[in-house]
């Protein structure tokens, strides 16, 4: 997207920072001039009877969906964002104001070739929710089934797009003009939420990553997952199974219902950590609006626009965390958190164990059930972040899982703890990754890739040969050393060569003179030669000499 087409854009980001308070960043960041001098753009009063916590809170309400998608992303991160903004940015709500019906009808005739009166028997003009991406209303198919209806908001996806090409221009200036910027990789950050908040606008994902979930809990009771309607769904709507139910918040209601909390506190923690563990795929976004419970007690759970991914190799490691941390091995959490986090420069690994044993010390003298899963995570993304480790962010969802999961679960029974339920599941799981199947499932893949190499290793070789015989392989060697390393090194070659040379020639005259034996005058060429040869040797060490000095 062009600099025009996000020019004003541009400024009314501006405008809404000044007008909050956020001048600072100009001067501090330099970024005036890629805002178009911003100080410039707003005048008014800057507020002073809040806290900038609660001050960066509201400006990023007021920029719209995808800044308050970043608070929320940010909310999640305590290794990037310090805990008293943390705080704040989890009050961020994903509510908007509602769209008019008039743009939403048209929204539909576009994405279903027709208008909701044509397309469903009955359409509620009044919406049911309305989010920053999506609004939601009620409907019934024309053969009388109800849904719900999610659509996405006429221009969103423009204005999310132009705001994705500011940020990224900001964090491209902000990793090449400023420390800050490089520590973090501002630009890999930025990529990667561009990248989750595409696929929030893309509905049939959405649709696709609920179908994932319910088959994934095939057979299970403990969840009950919408039913898509896929002919009535698109890019931008979205059409699936109403969900009725109590809100899981709702404790008075659940008591009235004579729903038993503390087994509904549970079955949420089980949800979480199958997913989690045995599937290695998890709605990343359970907080309480996205839970219902049915009288029978069985958890409805919508808005699949979020999801993590954990594959074998980082539920491995998750494990070996949890392992280490049980048995306070510090080595073996380090080798975990070196295994599957991005090293920026080089970490010292004496001092993380330092840090990271100061971290678990803390937990040694707490009863089991008094220690928050949540925290314990938070503290060692942090410490894992200030040695220069970014952990992958896959793993970050699950630490905000496990939160968000042990803040609910806490809500509905007091006496719940997460680290208590979790451990037979952690266990489970680490028994069926090192069975005999799983260990000869191990060997099979490994021996396929051996083969495989074996296979291509000969051609490889003759490639590689072939490459050298042309003269098309070369190697470069970089060695930085001190003027006199190098110095020395290179008097020592000439000495050798030198050695070598004078070997060379003594040698040669003699096996000359016993082959061919000279008679006469030839027997006075032999020295000749030799004298020349010794001749030469000295030259050249004086040549070598003259150099070496030069």
């Amino acid at each position: 997207m062009g600099p025009i087409q996000t020019s004003a854009r541009y400024r009314e980001i501006a405008r809404i920072l000044t007008k909050n308070g956020f001048d600072w960043m100009w001067s501090r960041w330099g970024i005036g001039g890629v805002l178009g001098h911003a100080e410039h753009l707003a005048e008014g009063v800057k507020p002073s009877t809040i806290t900038q916590p609660e001050r960066l809170r509201l400006t990023l309400e007021e920029l719209g969906t995808t800044f308050i998608k970043i608070g929320q992303v940010l909310s999640t991160r305590p290794d990037l964002v310090p805990a008293e903004y943390i705080a704040e940015l989890s009050k961020l709500q994903d509510h908007a104001p509602q769209v008019r019906y008039a743009d939403i009808r048209e929204r539909i005739g576009v994405e279903l070739g027709g208008p909701p009166e044509t397309v469903f028997q009955s359409f509620d003009p009044t919406p049911l929710a309305a989010a920053s991406i999506a609004q939601v209303h009620r409907a019934v198919l024309p053969d009388g089934t109800p849904v719900v209806v999610k659509v996405r908001k006429p221009g969103i996806d423009i204005q999310i797009e132009q705001d994705l090409a500011i940020l990224g221009h900001m964090a491209r200036f902000l990793s090449n003009n400023t420390d800050l910027g490089k520590r973090l990789d501002l630009s890999g950050l930025v990529d990667e939420f561009a990248f989750t908040l595409r696929n929030e606008l893309d509905l049939l994902r959405e649709g696709q990553n609920a179908e994932r979930i319910a088959a994934n809990f095939d057979g299970d009771a403990a969840i009950h997952v919408p039913k898509i309607y896929w002919e009535f769904s698109s890019h931008g709507v979205l059409t699936l199974q109403e969900m009725k139910g109590l809100k899981i918040d709702d404790l008075e209601a659940l008591n009235s219902a004579g729903i038993d909390r503390k087994q509904l506190a549970k079955r949420c923690a089980h949800i979480a950590l199958k997913q989690i563990l045995d599937h290695g795929f998890f709605h990343a976004d359970p907080h309480p609006g996205n839970f219902f419970v049915y009288p029978d007690a069985t958890v409805a759970l919508i808005d699949y626009g979020m999801v993590g991914r954990l594959d074998s190799q980082l539920k491995e490691s998750l494990i070996r965390i949890v392992l280490a941390i049980t048995h306070h091995d510090i080595d073996q959490m380090i080798d975990s958190l070196l295994s599957m986090g991005a090293v920026r420069g080089t970490v010292n690994r004496q001092m993380l164990k330092r840090d990271l044993d100061h971290l678990l010390v803390k937990y040694d003298d707490v009863a089991l059930g008094e220690i928050s899963a949540g925290q314990v995570f938070r503290d060692i993304t942090v410490t894992a972040q200030k040695h220069g480790l970014t952990l992958p962010s896959d793993l970050i969802m699950v630490a905000r899982v496990i939160a968000m999961d042990e803040g609910m679960g806490a809500n509905l029974d007091p006496d719940f703890n997460l680290i208590q339920f979790s451990k037979p599941y952690f266990m489970e799981f680490w028994k069926k990754s090192h069975s005999v199947n799983a260990m000869m499932r191990r060997f099979g893949e490994g021996a396929f890739d051996i083969a495989d190499i074996g296979l291509e290793l000969p051609h490889r070789l003759l490639r590689l040969m072939g490459a050298i015989e042309r003269g098309e392989l070369r190697v470069v060697t970089s060695v930085d050393a001190p003027e006199s390393i190098t110095r020395g090194f290179q008097q020592a070659a000439n000495r050798v060569a030198i050695s070598i040379l004078t070997a060379g020639l003594v040698v040669g005259l003699s096996v000359l003179a016993v082959v061919f034996r000279p008679s006469g005058i030839s027997q006075i060429v032999p020295p000749a030669l030799l004298v020349i040869a010794m001749g030469s040797s000295v030259w050249l060490l004086i040549a070598f000499w003259k150099s070496s000095r030069g």
